[in-house]
């Protein structure tokens, strides 16, 4: 065949830049157009809502999942998507000058949710096909830091860039246009260069076992494993909490670095929370998401979850210190949007790991997929609420609030069953 000898080739090749590819919309979907959204004047009530709502995909993609995994490649699967989101971002370019701005972009940012959310599916089942358990281990680290680094091109870099064309062309609105229509452009060339450069995995074949069995009937298989697993209740549970915290925090850290000093903000520059939050903020999670990787293949994720669960937690103290000191010293915002960002960065591998752990088997894709959405699931529900909480009782009472949140996801940390081997790298072939 004309694709075997491409079942070997080098990871480093193919898991970095997708993963980078995978990271981009995501960013732009959950992030980028909070702070996009904010400098077009909606309020924080609307922005954390709506934006919310856009975690829906990743919630339900598991009612697809199994058609990714029963129909056709992922290979496949993935170069499709990458067309579609860039088509999406196009389309978000497009409609920012116009009028009704709000609900065109959302529904373009929509279909970018839907297309990112089948990639991701796509993608990490590909990922799991292609690698061997202790590879998976290894690469998790650097596919988070890739993931990170797209993190940092997009809520970092072109937020920067976006700021810096607000201040020279003067027009709000066309500065967000041209850094959507340069978005635009970086997934075209993510589509040619992922044509050709993605393996063929011998085992990346659709999963259903006979033409005499329906697609229904696997696509009920794969739910009815995935629930039918020991302990269900606390996996659900410690997916759902883990970053509950995180979820509302989200939603409202830029608002709070742009907004004025009068209602409670730091009165940041657009290019200024690029720099401290999507920059150095991003780059210390990337960091953190290495040494993450990188423990975890040595000692195993059991061993490590305490330390990661406290790692991602603990440092939100540093929003209630910044919401109280309300300093201009950027050099200060900085070091405590960075401590933040690399406790939050270490602790996150755990939950990545954690997950994966929960779906070996033999639907892997669309389990992964399960477990994903409720992620999502438990992003978007306190993500919804957290816009309206905050502009009631303030920044000051919100930044508290997030340290009391933190409280369900030690609990669930002290409930859950990992094998105290699953995470460690083999040297073995």
């Amino acid at each position: 065949m004309s694709n075997e000898k491409n079942v070997t080739r080098n990871a480093w090749f193919w898991i970095p830049s997708l993963y980078y590819a995978q990271g981009i919309p995501y960013v732009v979907v959950m992030t980028v157009s909070v702070i996009m959204y904010k400098r077009l004047g909606i309020s924080n009530t609307e922005i954390a809502l709506y934006t919310s709502w856009l975690y829906l995909p990743w919630v339900i993609k598991p009612l697809w999942s199994p058609f990714v995994d029963l129909i056709g490649k992922k290979r496949k699967w993935i170069i499709l998507m990458q067309i579609l989101v860039g088509g999406g971002l196009a389309g978000v370019a497009l409609t920012i000058p116009i009028s009704n701005f709000f609900q065109y972009s959302l529904a373009f940012l929509w279909l970018i949710a839907f297309s990112s959310a089948t990639h991701d599916i796509a993608a990490d089942g590909f990922y799991m096909l292609a690698l061997s358990q202790g590879e998976q281990s290894f690469f998790v680290g650097i596919r988070s830091t890739f993931y990170r680094l797209s993190m940092i091109t997009g809520q970092g870099l072109l937020v920067i860039l976006a700021g810096f064309l607000e201040n020279s062309t003067g027009n709000i609105p066309l500065a967000w246009s041209i850094t959507f229509f340069i978005l635009a452009g970086l997934f075209g060339i993510f589509f040619i260069y992922h044509k050709y450069i993605l393996p063929y995995p011998r085992n990346d074949y659709p999963a259903k076992k006979s033409e005499s069995e329906s697609i229904l009937k696997e696509f009920a298989k794969t739910f009815v494993a995935f629930f039918k697993r020991k302990n269900i209740g606390i996996i659900l549970g410690f997916i759902l909490l883990y970053r509950l915290a995180e979820s509302q925090l989200v939603k409202i850290a830029s608002p709070f670095l742009l907004d004025s000093r009068e209602v409670g903000g730091l009165n940041l520059t657009t290019s200024e929370v690029g720099l401290v939050y999507g920059t150095i903020g991003v780059f210390c999670l990337t960091v953190g998401g290495i040494i993450g990787g990188i423990v975890i293949s040595k000692k195993g994720l059991k061993y490590w979850l305490w330390p990661m669960i406290i790692s991602i937690n603990l440092p939100d103290v540093v929003y209630v210190i910044l919401a109280y000191a309300q300093t201009a010293n950027l050099l200060f915002i900085s070091a405590m949007v960075a401590i933040e960002q690399l406790g939050y960065g270490f602790g996150f591998t755990a939950y990545m790991l954690y997950l994966i752990y929960i779906s070996d088997g033999e639907y892997k894709t669309s389990h992964y997929a399960i477990a994903t959405g409720f992620m999502a699931l438990g992003m978007m529900i306190p993500g919804m609420w957290s816009g309206w909480l905050q502009e009631l009782i303030g920044y000051k009472y919100f930044f508290i609030w997030i340290c009391i949140a933190t409280i369900p996801g030690f609990i669930m940390a002290k409930l859950v069953k990992i094998d105290p081997e699953f995470g460690i790298k083999s040297d073995k072939k």
